[in-house]
């Protein structure tokens, strides 16, 4: 797909289409700083805002760790507790893996790209829709070409027509939350590794999710050159930073690398990593798995299943979904596609904003910066969580007063800039990145 429902094309590197409001990533990050804003001013108030986004991103320390604090404390008398823990999450082989820890999941992406891919030869990527911007921005640095693929017999061809590609970088669990089939996974990696190509997984929730909801094999069971993950994500508990498993001598050389970008991440962070590793388990997964289909279930019976569209694991609002259904309420749907005051991805940022505004319930729409994806995404919510917003029907309740909200304003382009750019609205813009 390169056009949304209302025809607009998608703009480079992202699956959607960027509007007027948002048209860079400079735009999406003066909407974060208007969602800091908001937050700033519910906590002035005494208004608790509830993160519901299905992350992990805080650091906390035990008692007598303070003076783990410190970069060389905490890697020498660490570094070999967090290897063993994150093999045991990879299913990694001591003789034969190891791991390290970067900054940023995005950052392992990288750092692999920048190792494993030739500079010039192309890489194919494999997923259930589409590879995450993060591996496109990831190849694209390591100066090689990328073809998207998500079909396994198209796979198949491609690599048996190309010569050598470069490197297999493949997704088993999208940013769409579809999951490969067990079976299209392990024939994805016997055709490449077959063929000596390198594989890198971008198994960002898939590390686990694969295996606790799936039955998959865990990463490093198969036969891939680098399993790349976050540590802020599905049974985890953060902070946000990448997770790195793979062959031995490609670790040493990522980490290497990794080293000389600046993009390791600092080791006075390792006994929270030890800590999220060490009380991870596939039943955490599944526990927040189901809690989210509590909440699938009241929002389809408050906006209509028509509307909600659902994976195994998450529920979703499509930004398409979203403008049709706050242009049905402002009363003026029957215009013509092309004059709507904003496209379906900023329908979906000013959705969040109002249930964060209104509500305080901050949602992973806010999480990426630019997001890998224009929908509304409801995903691993824990009982605590949906305890502090009073349970899944107000949960939806929230969800539908702010589409009646947005409904309000959806045909005022100026009200929509300023909530969605707060202060910075007035600014005077600049050429789009």
């Amino acid at each position: 797909m390169t056009k949304d429902r209302f025809g607009n094309e998608y703009a480079p590197g992202v699956p959607y289409a960027r509007g007027e409001i948002l048209s860079s990533t400079s735009d999406d990050l003066a909407k974060l700083r208007a969602a800091w804003a908001l937050i700033r001013g519910r906590e002035a108030r005494g208004e608790a805002t509830v993160n519901a986004s299905g992350l992990e991103r805080c650091m906390s320390v035990e008692p007598g760790e303070e003076r783990l604090l410190d970069d060389e404390l905490a890697a020498a008398l660490l570094t070999d507790e967090l290897k063993e823990l994150g093999l045991k999450m990879f299913g990694g082989d001591a003789d034969r893996h190891d791991v390290m820890v970067t900054n940023r999941l995005t950052a392992g992406l990288l750092v692999a790209a920048d190792v494993v891919v030739p500079e010039g030869s192309r890489v194919i990527g494999f997923s259930p829709t589409y590879s995450h911007p993060a591996v496109q921005r990831a190849v694209k640095h390591a100066r090689a070409t990328f073809t998207d693929l998500t079909d396994i017999e198209e796979l198949e061809a491609a690599l048996a027509a190309d010569p050598k590609p470069g490197a297999l970088f493949l997704t088993r669990l999208a940013v769409s939350y579809q999951i490969l089939d067990e079976a299209d996974l392990r024939r994805a990696v016997d055709l490449a590794h077959g063929r000596g190509i390198p594989v890198i997984v971008d198994d960002a929730g898939g590390a686990r999710v694969g295996p606790a909801c799936f039955g998959h094999p865990r990463t490093l069971e198969l036969p891939v050159a680098v399993a790349c993950t976050g540590l802020d994500k599905y049974g985890t508990l953060g902070p946000r930073l990448g997770l790195i498993g793979g062959d031995k001598d490609v670790v040493a050389r990522m980490r290497a690398r990794a080293y000389e970008m600046g993009i390791e991440a600092r080791a006075m962070l390792y006994p929270q990593v030890v800590r999220s590793l060490k009380y991870y388990s596939d039943d955490k997964v599944r526990d927040l798995v189901d809690c989210t289909m509590t909440v699938r279930d009241a929002v389809v019976e408050r906006l209509g299943a028509d509307r909600v569209h659902v994976t195994p694991v998450t529920a979703q609002l499509k930004a398409e979904d979203i403008l049709e259904m706050a242009m049905a309420r402002s009363g003026i749907n029957e215009a013509p596609r092309s004059s709507y005051p904003c496209v379906p991805y900023e329908a979906t940022a000013a959705l969040a904003m109002l249930l964060l505004r209104d509500h305080g319930i901050l949602t992973v729409h806010f999480a990426g910066i630019p997001p890998g994806t224009s929908a509304l995404m409801l995903k691993f919510i824990s009982p605590e969580v949906l305890e502090a917003v009073g349970g899944a029907a107000a949960f939806a309740e929230a969800v539908d007063a702010s589409i009646g909200r947005l409904g309000e304003i959806i045909a005022d382009k100026g009200a929509l800039t300023r909530l969605l750019k707060g202060a910075e609205a007035a600014v005077p813009r600049v050429a789009a990145e």
